[in-house]
């Protein structure tokens, strides 16, 4: 690994090097900031699992939950899809990784100098990266998804049962979580978006790696739908 390592030092650069640590920097950043936000600012993640809560104490309450059981085979659906689609972009960046020359020969049309096929690698290893959290996260979100279903499903009937309490906070707490991971995947894949621009060369990446940063702090924290939850 050394030797990798010495052999691709000359061929990254400082923005390649900045770039790079301001993605990576950027996604661990902003998510830590998303979830624990200031409590004078909530992110619209936090304002949700206000929501959750309520939806479960709700639930509990009511005679009919099949409406409830929809809502919750929509959100699973969700984690599938996206899941299924990471997976599709996962095989389609390994098979380049594995074969450059498509790459290779369209950066002999644009540069003069091409870059080495390891270096095509080692790019396109950044974007795979973000790709497989993603997907991990999506699975793992529709696991936990369906242990809320199982106990949204062991909740009496009688709102006045002594479990009600302690089962609405449990599910609650399981719809949270599966939502975080999926917000989690969700910006994943915005980071693995920017980490396609690498591939342009070092100063579109910074570029776009400030672009993912900026679009995944504004859509929690300065959206219409945040300004809609926050009334």
């Amino acid at each position: 690994m050394p030797a990798i390592f010495a052999d691709l030092a000359p061929l990254l650069s400082l923005v390649d090097i900045g770039g790079v640590l301001v993605l990576v920097g950027g996604a661990w950043i902003v998510g830590f900031w998303i979830e624990h936000p200031s409590k004078t600012r909530p992110s619209v993640t936090v304002l949700m699992a206000d929501h959750r809560l309520a939806w479960m104490q709700r639930f509990a309450e009511r005679d009919n939950r099949i409406f409830d059981s929809q809502i919750l085979s929509n959100l699973r659906q969700s984690t599938t899809f996206f899941a299924s689609s990471c997976l599709l972009a996962i095989g389609g960046v390994l098979a380049l990784i594995g074969n450059v020359d498509p790459l290779t020969g369209l950066a002999n049309k644009l540069y003069e100098e091409a870059a080495p096929k390891v270096l095509w690698q080692l790019k396109l290893v950044l974007v795979a990266l973000f790709l497989v959290q993603a997907f991990l996260r999506f699975v793992w979100s529709n696991r936990v998804f369906g242990y809320c279903a199982v106990l949204m499903g062991a909740m009496p009937n009688d709102p006045e049962d002594a479990a009600v309490p302690s089962l609405v906070r449990r599910a609650a707490d399981l719809n949270i979580r599966a939502a975080i991971n999926f917000n989690r995947g969700l910006r994943a894949m915005y980071f693995a978006l920017g980490a396609v621009a690498w591939l342009m060369g070092p100063v579109p990446l910074l570029i776009a790696a400030v672009f993912a940063i900026w679009v995944v702090w504004s859509r929690e924290f300065a959206s219409v739908p945040r300004q809609i939850l926050s009334r």
